[in-house]
């Protein structure tokens, strides 16, 4: 057989059929040679209808914005822009460090040597390591007057010119990475109070940190777990991003959330059963029974992990708990009531609504319970539920 009779066979054998006037697709162009596919290199380019075309531009345009994308569509202000491009940076190396390996030998060693003051956790390696890239990027995006962490004694100075004061807790939970249990950051951002610039500089940033929670101008966690998600609020609802690693962008994909009006879940260490005051005894045992406000009996989900068993509470309802004086006001008590009251939830103390409570120390502790509105408001109809006994047992 002749070379141009193998070619014709190709050419008959290749050629596409005319396709039905229905279709959107071109005709073929029949006087290429359409090779067979082990020999194909790449899919022939096809230009799409306009139809096609705008209707793909229309997903595009649909698709859920990006965190600094929503924050442009609501008219954050652009020094609060910069400054939440720094932070969610800072979250995603941390989320790296958190999973990556070797780091439940750093979760089990001890941080470096030094006296702890007093109301702080012994550090670990991680935390520290999470401190310093907070520090590192906040320093860097130049409008941090303040920050305040957990993993520090004293507050630190940044900036004159920082038009904002930051808290955070680093890395909550690190004693669970080496199990493999969430962790999460926790963060709150305020206004400078412009109206102490005058004031020596310890001072000044000591004030800046012991703002009560109601001036928050701005607070969220990162939930590091199977997917790393930023949730947040500036003050008009909250909102929750999911970690896109193929782009390392946060997009929105939990826009408005509402916390439910009322659970069926509790989350709350009940091994400290008999260290509880009467009241929340009484509430816990109410509930779970079904003899409680709500018909059903509720059920216990405990992980731990502040920042875990609040996110499981803001998708489900119910209450979370620590009922003894342990979580920080400042960096983790403040921020998560401010997220939970912009869900439509409460963050209290078991009497006084957190927000309403004046700091007066940067490592003040204290019982906090968040959650649904009405479970919220059922459990302090208890009256005695914060608990003052404290065996010594380790957290």
């Amino acid at each position: 057989m002749t070379l141009s009779s193998v070619s014709s066979l190709i050419l008959r054998h290749h050629t596409r059929r005319p396709l039905p006037p229905t279709s959107n697709r071109p005709p073929p162009h029949h006087h290429r040679l359409l090779l067979p596919p082990p020999f194909a290199r790449r899919r022939a380019f096809v230009c799409r209808p306009l139809a096609a075309a705008a209707t793909e531009d229309m997903a595009a345009a649909a698709s859920p914005p990006t965190l600094l994308e929503h924050m442009g569509q609501a008219g954050a202000a652009a020094d609060l822009t910069v400054l939440v491009a720094h932070i969610q940076s800072a979250c995603k190396r941390i989320a790296a460090l958190v999973a990556s390996p070797g780091n439940a030998e750093l979760s089990r060693a001890k941080a470096g040597a030094g006296a702890v003051a007093a109301g702080r956790d012994a550090p670990k390696p991680l935390d520290e390591l999470s401190n310093d890239i907070i520090l590192s990027s906040l320093r860097s995006s130049g409008k941090v007057a303040v920050l305040a962490s957990e993993e520090n004694d004293l507050p630190i100075w940044m900036s004159d010119d920082g038009p904002y004061v930051v808290v955070t807790d680093p890395l909550d939970g690190s004693r669970n990475i080496e199990v493999s249990i969430p962790t999460g950051t926790i963060f709150g951002i305020y206004d400078r109070l412009v109206e102490v610039d005058h004031l020596p500089l310890e001072e000044r940033a000591q004030l800046n940190s012991l703002q009560s929670g109601s001036r928050l101008v701005a607070a969220g966690y990162v939930l590091y777990s199977s997917a790393t998600i930023l949730c947040i609020s500036f003050g008009a609802g909250t909102h929750a991003f999911t970690l896109d690693w193929s782009t390392g962008e946060f997009i929105l994909t939990h826009p408005s959330l509402q916390i439910p009006p009322r659970g069926q879940i509790y989350s709350v260490n009940d091994a400290r059963y008999f260290d509880w005051p009467e009241g929340l005894r009484k509430y816990i045992d109410t509930i779970r029974q079904g003899k409680g406000q709500h018909p059903k009996k509720y059920s216990a989900r405990y992980v731990c992990s502040l920042v875990a068993d609040f996110h499981r509470t803001l998708i489900y309802g119910g209450v979370a708990m620590n009922p003894r004086d342990h979580l920080r006001l400042v960096y983790e008590a403040n921020p998560l009531s401010f997220l939970a009251e912009q869900a439509g939830g409460r963050g209290s103390d078991g009497k006084n609504r957190i927000l309403s409570i004046q700091p007066v120390k940067l490592h003040q502790r204290l019982p906090l319970f968040l959650g649904s509105m009405e479970d919220m408001l059922e459990l302090e109809s208890y009256g005695d539920v914060q608990q003052k006994v404290n065996p010594g047992y380790e957290v």
